[in-house]
């Protein structure tokens, strides 16, 4: 199938790029990829959105009904020890923290209504298939394959066998997602990374309740910094107040953390359950949950954005502010400039070239502005919460994000672990069932599932390595996972590492944090997953 442009995912990043392209010409073809059942199926966010971008993309968006229907009505910031809370006042926020003009959105529904507008412009999506190889014209990319169905274990056709097929796009671009499983292959290939820091990450956990009406307050916006996580782990939390008396309530972990012990999911649990928290969720109802890593690194962990026949764009390039805690308008921003490049090399007759003109756009745009000031907003706040907090504070309120010196991220995420005889295990308590929760019942509300009989797309370069990871670092895949993919069996004896791959929700946490980099993840069969409502 040929199009004129290809794109891989239908995210905020992916479907804007489409709207603008046709936006711009009508007569350009582009059709969108998506591994999810559905649009938004596999869509994660918190999330406060910036309507900068949208509005840009569609200046009708509220005419139109998009689904920001709560505009945020207050921001409160809490530092808390075990059992005390500190508010910030409000005159001591800095800019990015106040979201005046913002919204508390489902992002997955924002991208279902972006489909929407999409698809009436005449926009191809393809949900259910997952873009699983890149396809090559010599030195460029020619587009994308989607991956056989009906495979079982052992690699072999079943009755239920379809071929994948082959969309070749005279560009294509690729929006997966951070830590997108192509995207990675993109920066290898065309070294892309050369001259950046090494990307850093966190993982984000998130729930969605149901709280009662007393405990609700439509557009209130609350973050939090410190307990359950020592100081020197950066991290925090978020409770965002939607329409229905929904709170969403998530928790982000540096995954640059040290202590193997460590289980971003158990301190997320142990988080609910502070005195100044545990109040919104008492006597509620838990309706979802999920995880997805996130780009933290910021500008200065950019790779170069184009290469011959495509382009990275959304967070398959980096595009989050860490400091405001938002990434879906840089997407969209991301994928209009690329869209608006592509439609300029078509109308003068040019394909499969190098997309110079998006990265220069990107240069000249707001979007670079914003990530320039917030650069040292990681690079700070990785040396601890109470010196990170305090040169945040001098770099975003004294210098307005223009210091003169710009920080660097000096190591990637799988090389931070300690071994595990140089650090203290940490004891989680147990779940309650009403407020904290196994991971098992957490995998149950995220409608997780996939055909057992696919082969495993949780893949090891070398198996013997897993029992390495026991001995030196007490097993962390059992604990960074959020969805109980990886246990170690027979520990007594012979640890072996089993893999629950139909548990996966996608969050790619095992990819970026293996101390070996020894696990690669990999799309499974088109439609497996999570399949998030209102999240």
């Amino acid at each position: 199938m040929q199009y004129d442009v290809v794109i891989v995912g239908a995210g905020p990043a992916g479907l804007a790029a489409a709207i603008r392209a046709k936006q711009l010409s009508a007569d350009v073809s582009v059709c969108v990829l998506e591994k999810g059942s559905e649009v938004g199926a596999h869509i994660l966010s918190g999330a406060v959105m910036d309507p900068r971008a949208i509005g840009e993309l569609v200046p009708e968006w509220q005419a139109k009904g998009a689904p920001l229907n709560a505009a945020v009505t207050k921001d409160r910031f809490l530092f808390l020890s075990e059992k005390g809370a500190i508010e910030t006042p409000a005159w001591l926020l800095p800019a990015c923290f106040q979201n005046h003009g913002n919204y508390v959105v489902s992002l997955g529904n924002v991208c279902r209504w972006l489909a929407k507008e999409a698809e009436s412009a005449g926009v191809e999506i393809f949900p259910g298939f997952a873009a699983a190889e890149v396809l090559y014209d010599g030195k460029a990319v020619k587009g994308v394959a989607t991956g056989d169905l009906g495979i079982d274990r052992a690699g072999k056709k079943t009755d239920a066998y379809q071929p994948g097929m082959e969309l070749h796009g005279k560009y294509t671009f690729f929006a997966e997602g951070c830590r997108g499983q192509l995207g990675k292959q993109l920066e290898e290939r065309y070294r892309l990374r050369d001259g950046a820091d090494p990307q850093v990450y966190g993982i984000g956990l998130k729930e969605l309740w149901e709280v009662r009406a007393e405990r609700h307050e439509l557009g209130l916006v609350m973050h939090t910094a410190g307990w359950p996580l020592d100081a020197a782990t950066y991290g925090g939390s978020f409770l965002y107040h939607l329409e229905n008396r929904q709170v969403a309530v998530g928790f982000v972990v540096g995954l640059g953390y040290e202590n193997p012990y460590l289980s971003p999911y158990e301190e997320f649990q142990r988080f609910k359950t502070h005195p100044a928290i545990r109040g919104f969720f008492e006597h509620g109802k838990r309706i979802s949950y999920g995880a997805r890593a996130i780009t933290a690194g910021g500008l200065q962990s950019l790779p170069k954005l184009v290469f011959p026949g495509g382009a990275l764009i959304g967070d398959d390039a980096g595009f989050l502010n860490a400091s405001r805690i938002k990434g879906s308008h840089c997407a969209i921003k991301s994928g209009v400039l690329a869209a608006e490049a592509a439609c300029e090399a078509l109308k003068a007759g040019r394909a499969n070239d190098e997309l110079g003109a998006y990265p220069a756009a990107f240069r000249a745009s707001w979007l670079y502005d914003e990530l320039y000031r917030a650069r040292n907003f990681k690079p700070w706040m990785s040396k601890g919460l109470y010196t990170g907090t305090m040169m945040v504070g001098i770099d975003q309120l004294v210098f307005r994000g223009r210091a003169p010196w710009t920080l660097h991220h000096r190591h990637a995420d799988h090389e931070t672990l300690k071994r595990k005889d140089e650090v203290q295990p940490i004891v989680y308590p147990k779940p309650d069932g009403a407020l904290t929760f196994d991971r098992l019942s957490s995998v149950f509300i995220s409608n997780t599932n996939h055909n057992e009989d696919q082969p495993v797309h949780l893949r090891l370069k070398d198996p013997a390595l897993a029992a390495r990871n026991w001995e030196e670092y007490a097993g962390p895949e059992s604990r960074y996972c959020p969805a109980g993919v990886y246990e170690f069996v027979d520990v007594d004896t012979k640890p072996r590492l089993q893999i629950n791959a139909q548990n996966c929700v996608h969050c790619k946490t095992c990819d970026i944090k293996d101390p070996r980099q020894n696990i690669v993840w990999v799309a499974p069969e088109g439609g497996g997953g999570p399949n998030y409502p209102n999240m």
